[in-house]
């Protein structure tokens, strides 16, 4: 399966992130981008963010379309939009800025995440 669109990771060192109750925070750049992305397909719920083994440091995110939300699945509702996180990513996104991106070179999310120990030299994969 396809996913909705790419992700990259970055460690956020040093970074202090708003405290919240919310397991992820969206900027208003994701936000727009996440309603951009659910007009393509009226019938999902919500994107769905999980986890998957992938890459040289275990673990990459993935984004697709949310059909349902399980009871174990957490989620997060800011600006209008619905983000649900499969029950495997919620401990690793705890805290997590989720961010959109568009240069020249490339246009995906950005996960600013304070729980990674470590990433790849593509920042495609991580490990916590």
């Amino acid at each position: 399966m396809a996913s909705v669109a790419t992700a990259t990771v970055r460690a956020a060192k040093g970074r202090r992130l708003i405290p919240t109750r919310a397991a992820l925070v969206l900027t208003q750049s994701a936000v727009q981008k996440v309603k951009e992305i659910m007009q393509n397909n009226p019938e999902a719920v919500g994107l769905k963010v999980g986890v998957r083994q992938r890459g040289c440091n275990g673990l990459s995110y993935t984004l697709d379309y949310a059909t349902e939300k399980t009871k174990l699945d957490e989620e997060v509702v800011q600006d209008g939009v619905r983000v649900i996180i499969d029950k495997k990513a919620q401990l690793s996104l705890l805290g997590t800025e989720m961010d959109y991106i568009h240069t020249k070179l490339s246009s995906e999310f950005v996960f600013n995440n304070p729980n990674i120990k470590g990433t790849c030299g593509c920042g495609e994969s991580f490990s916590i």
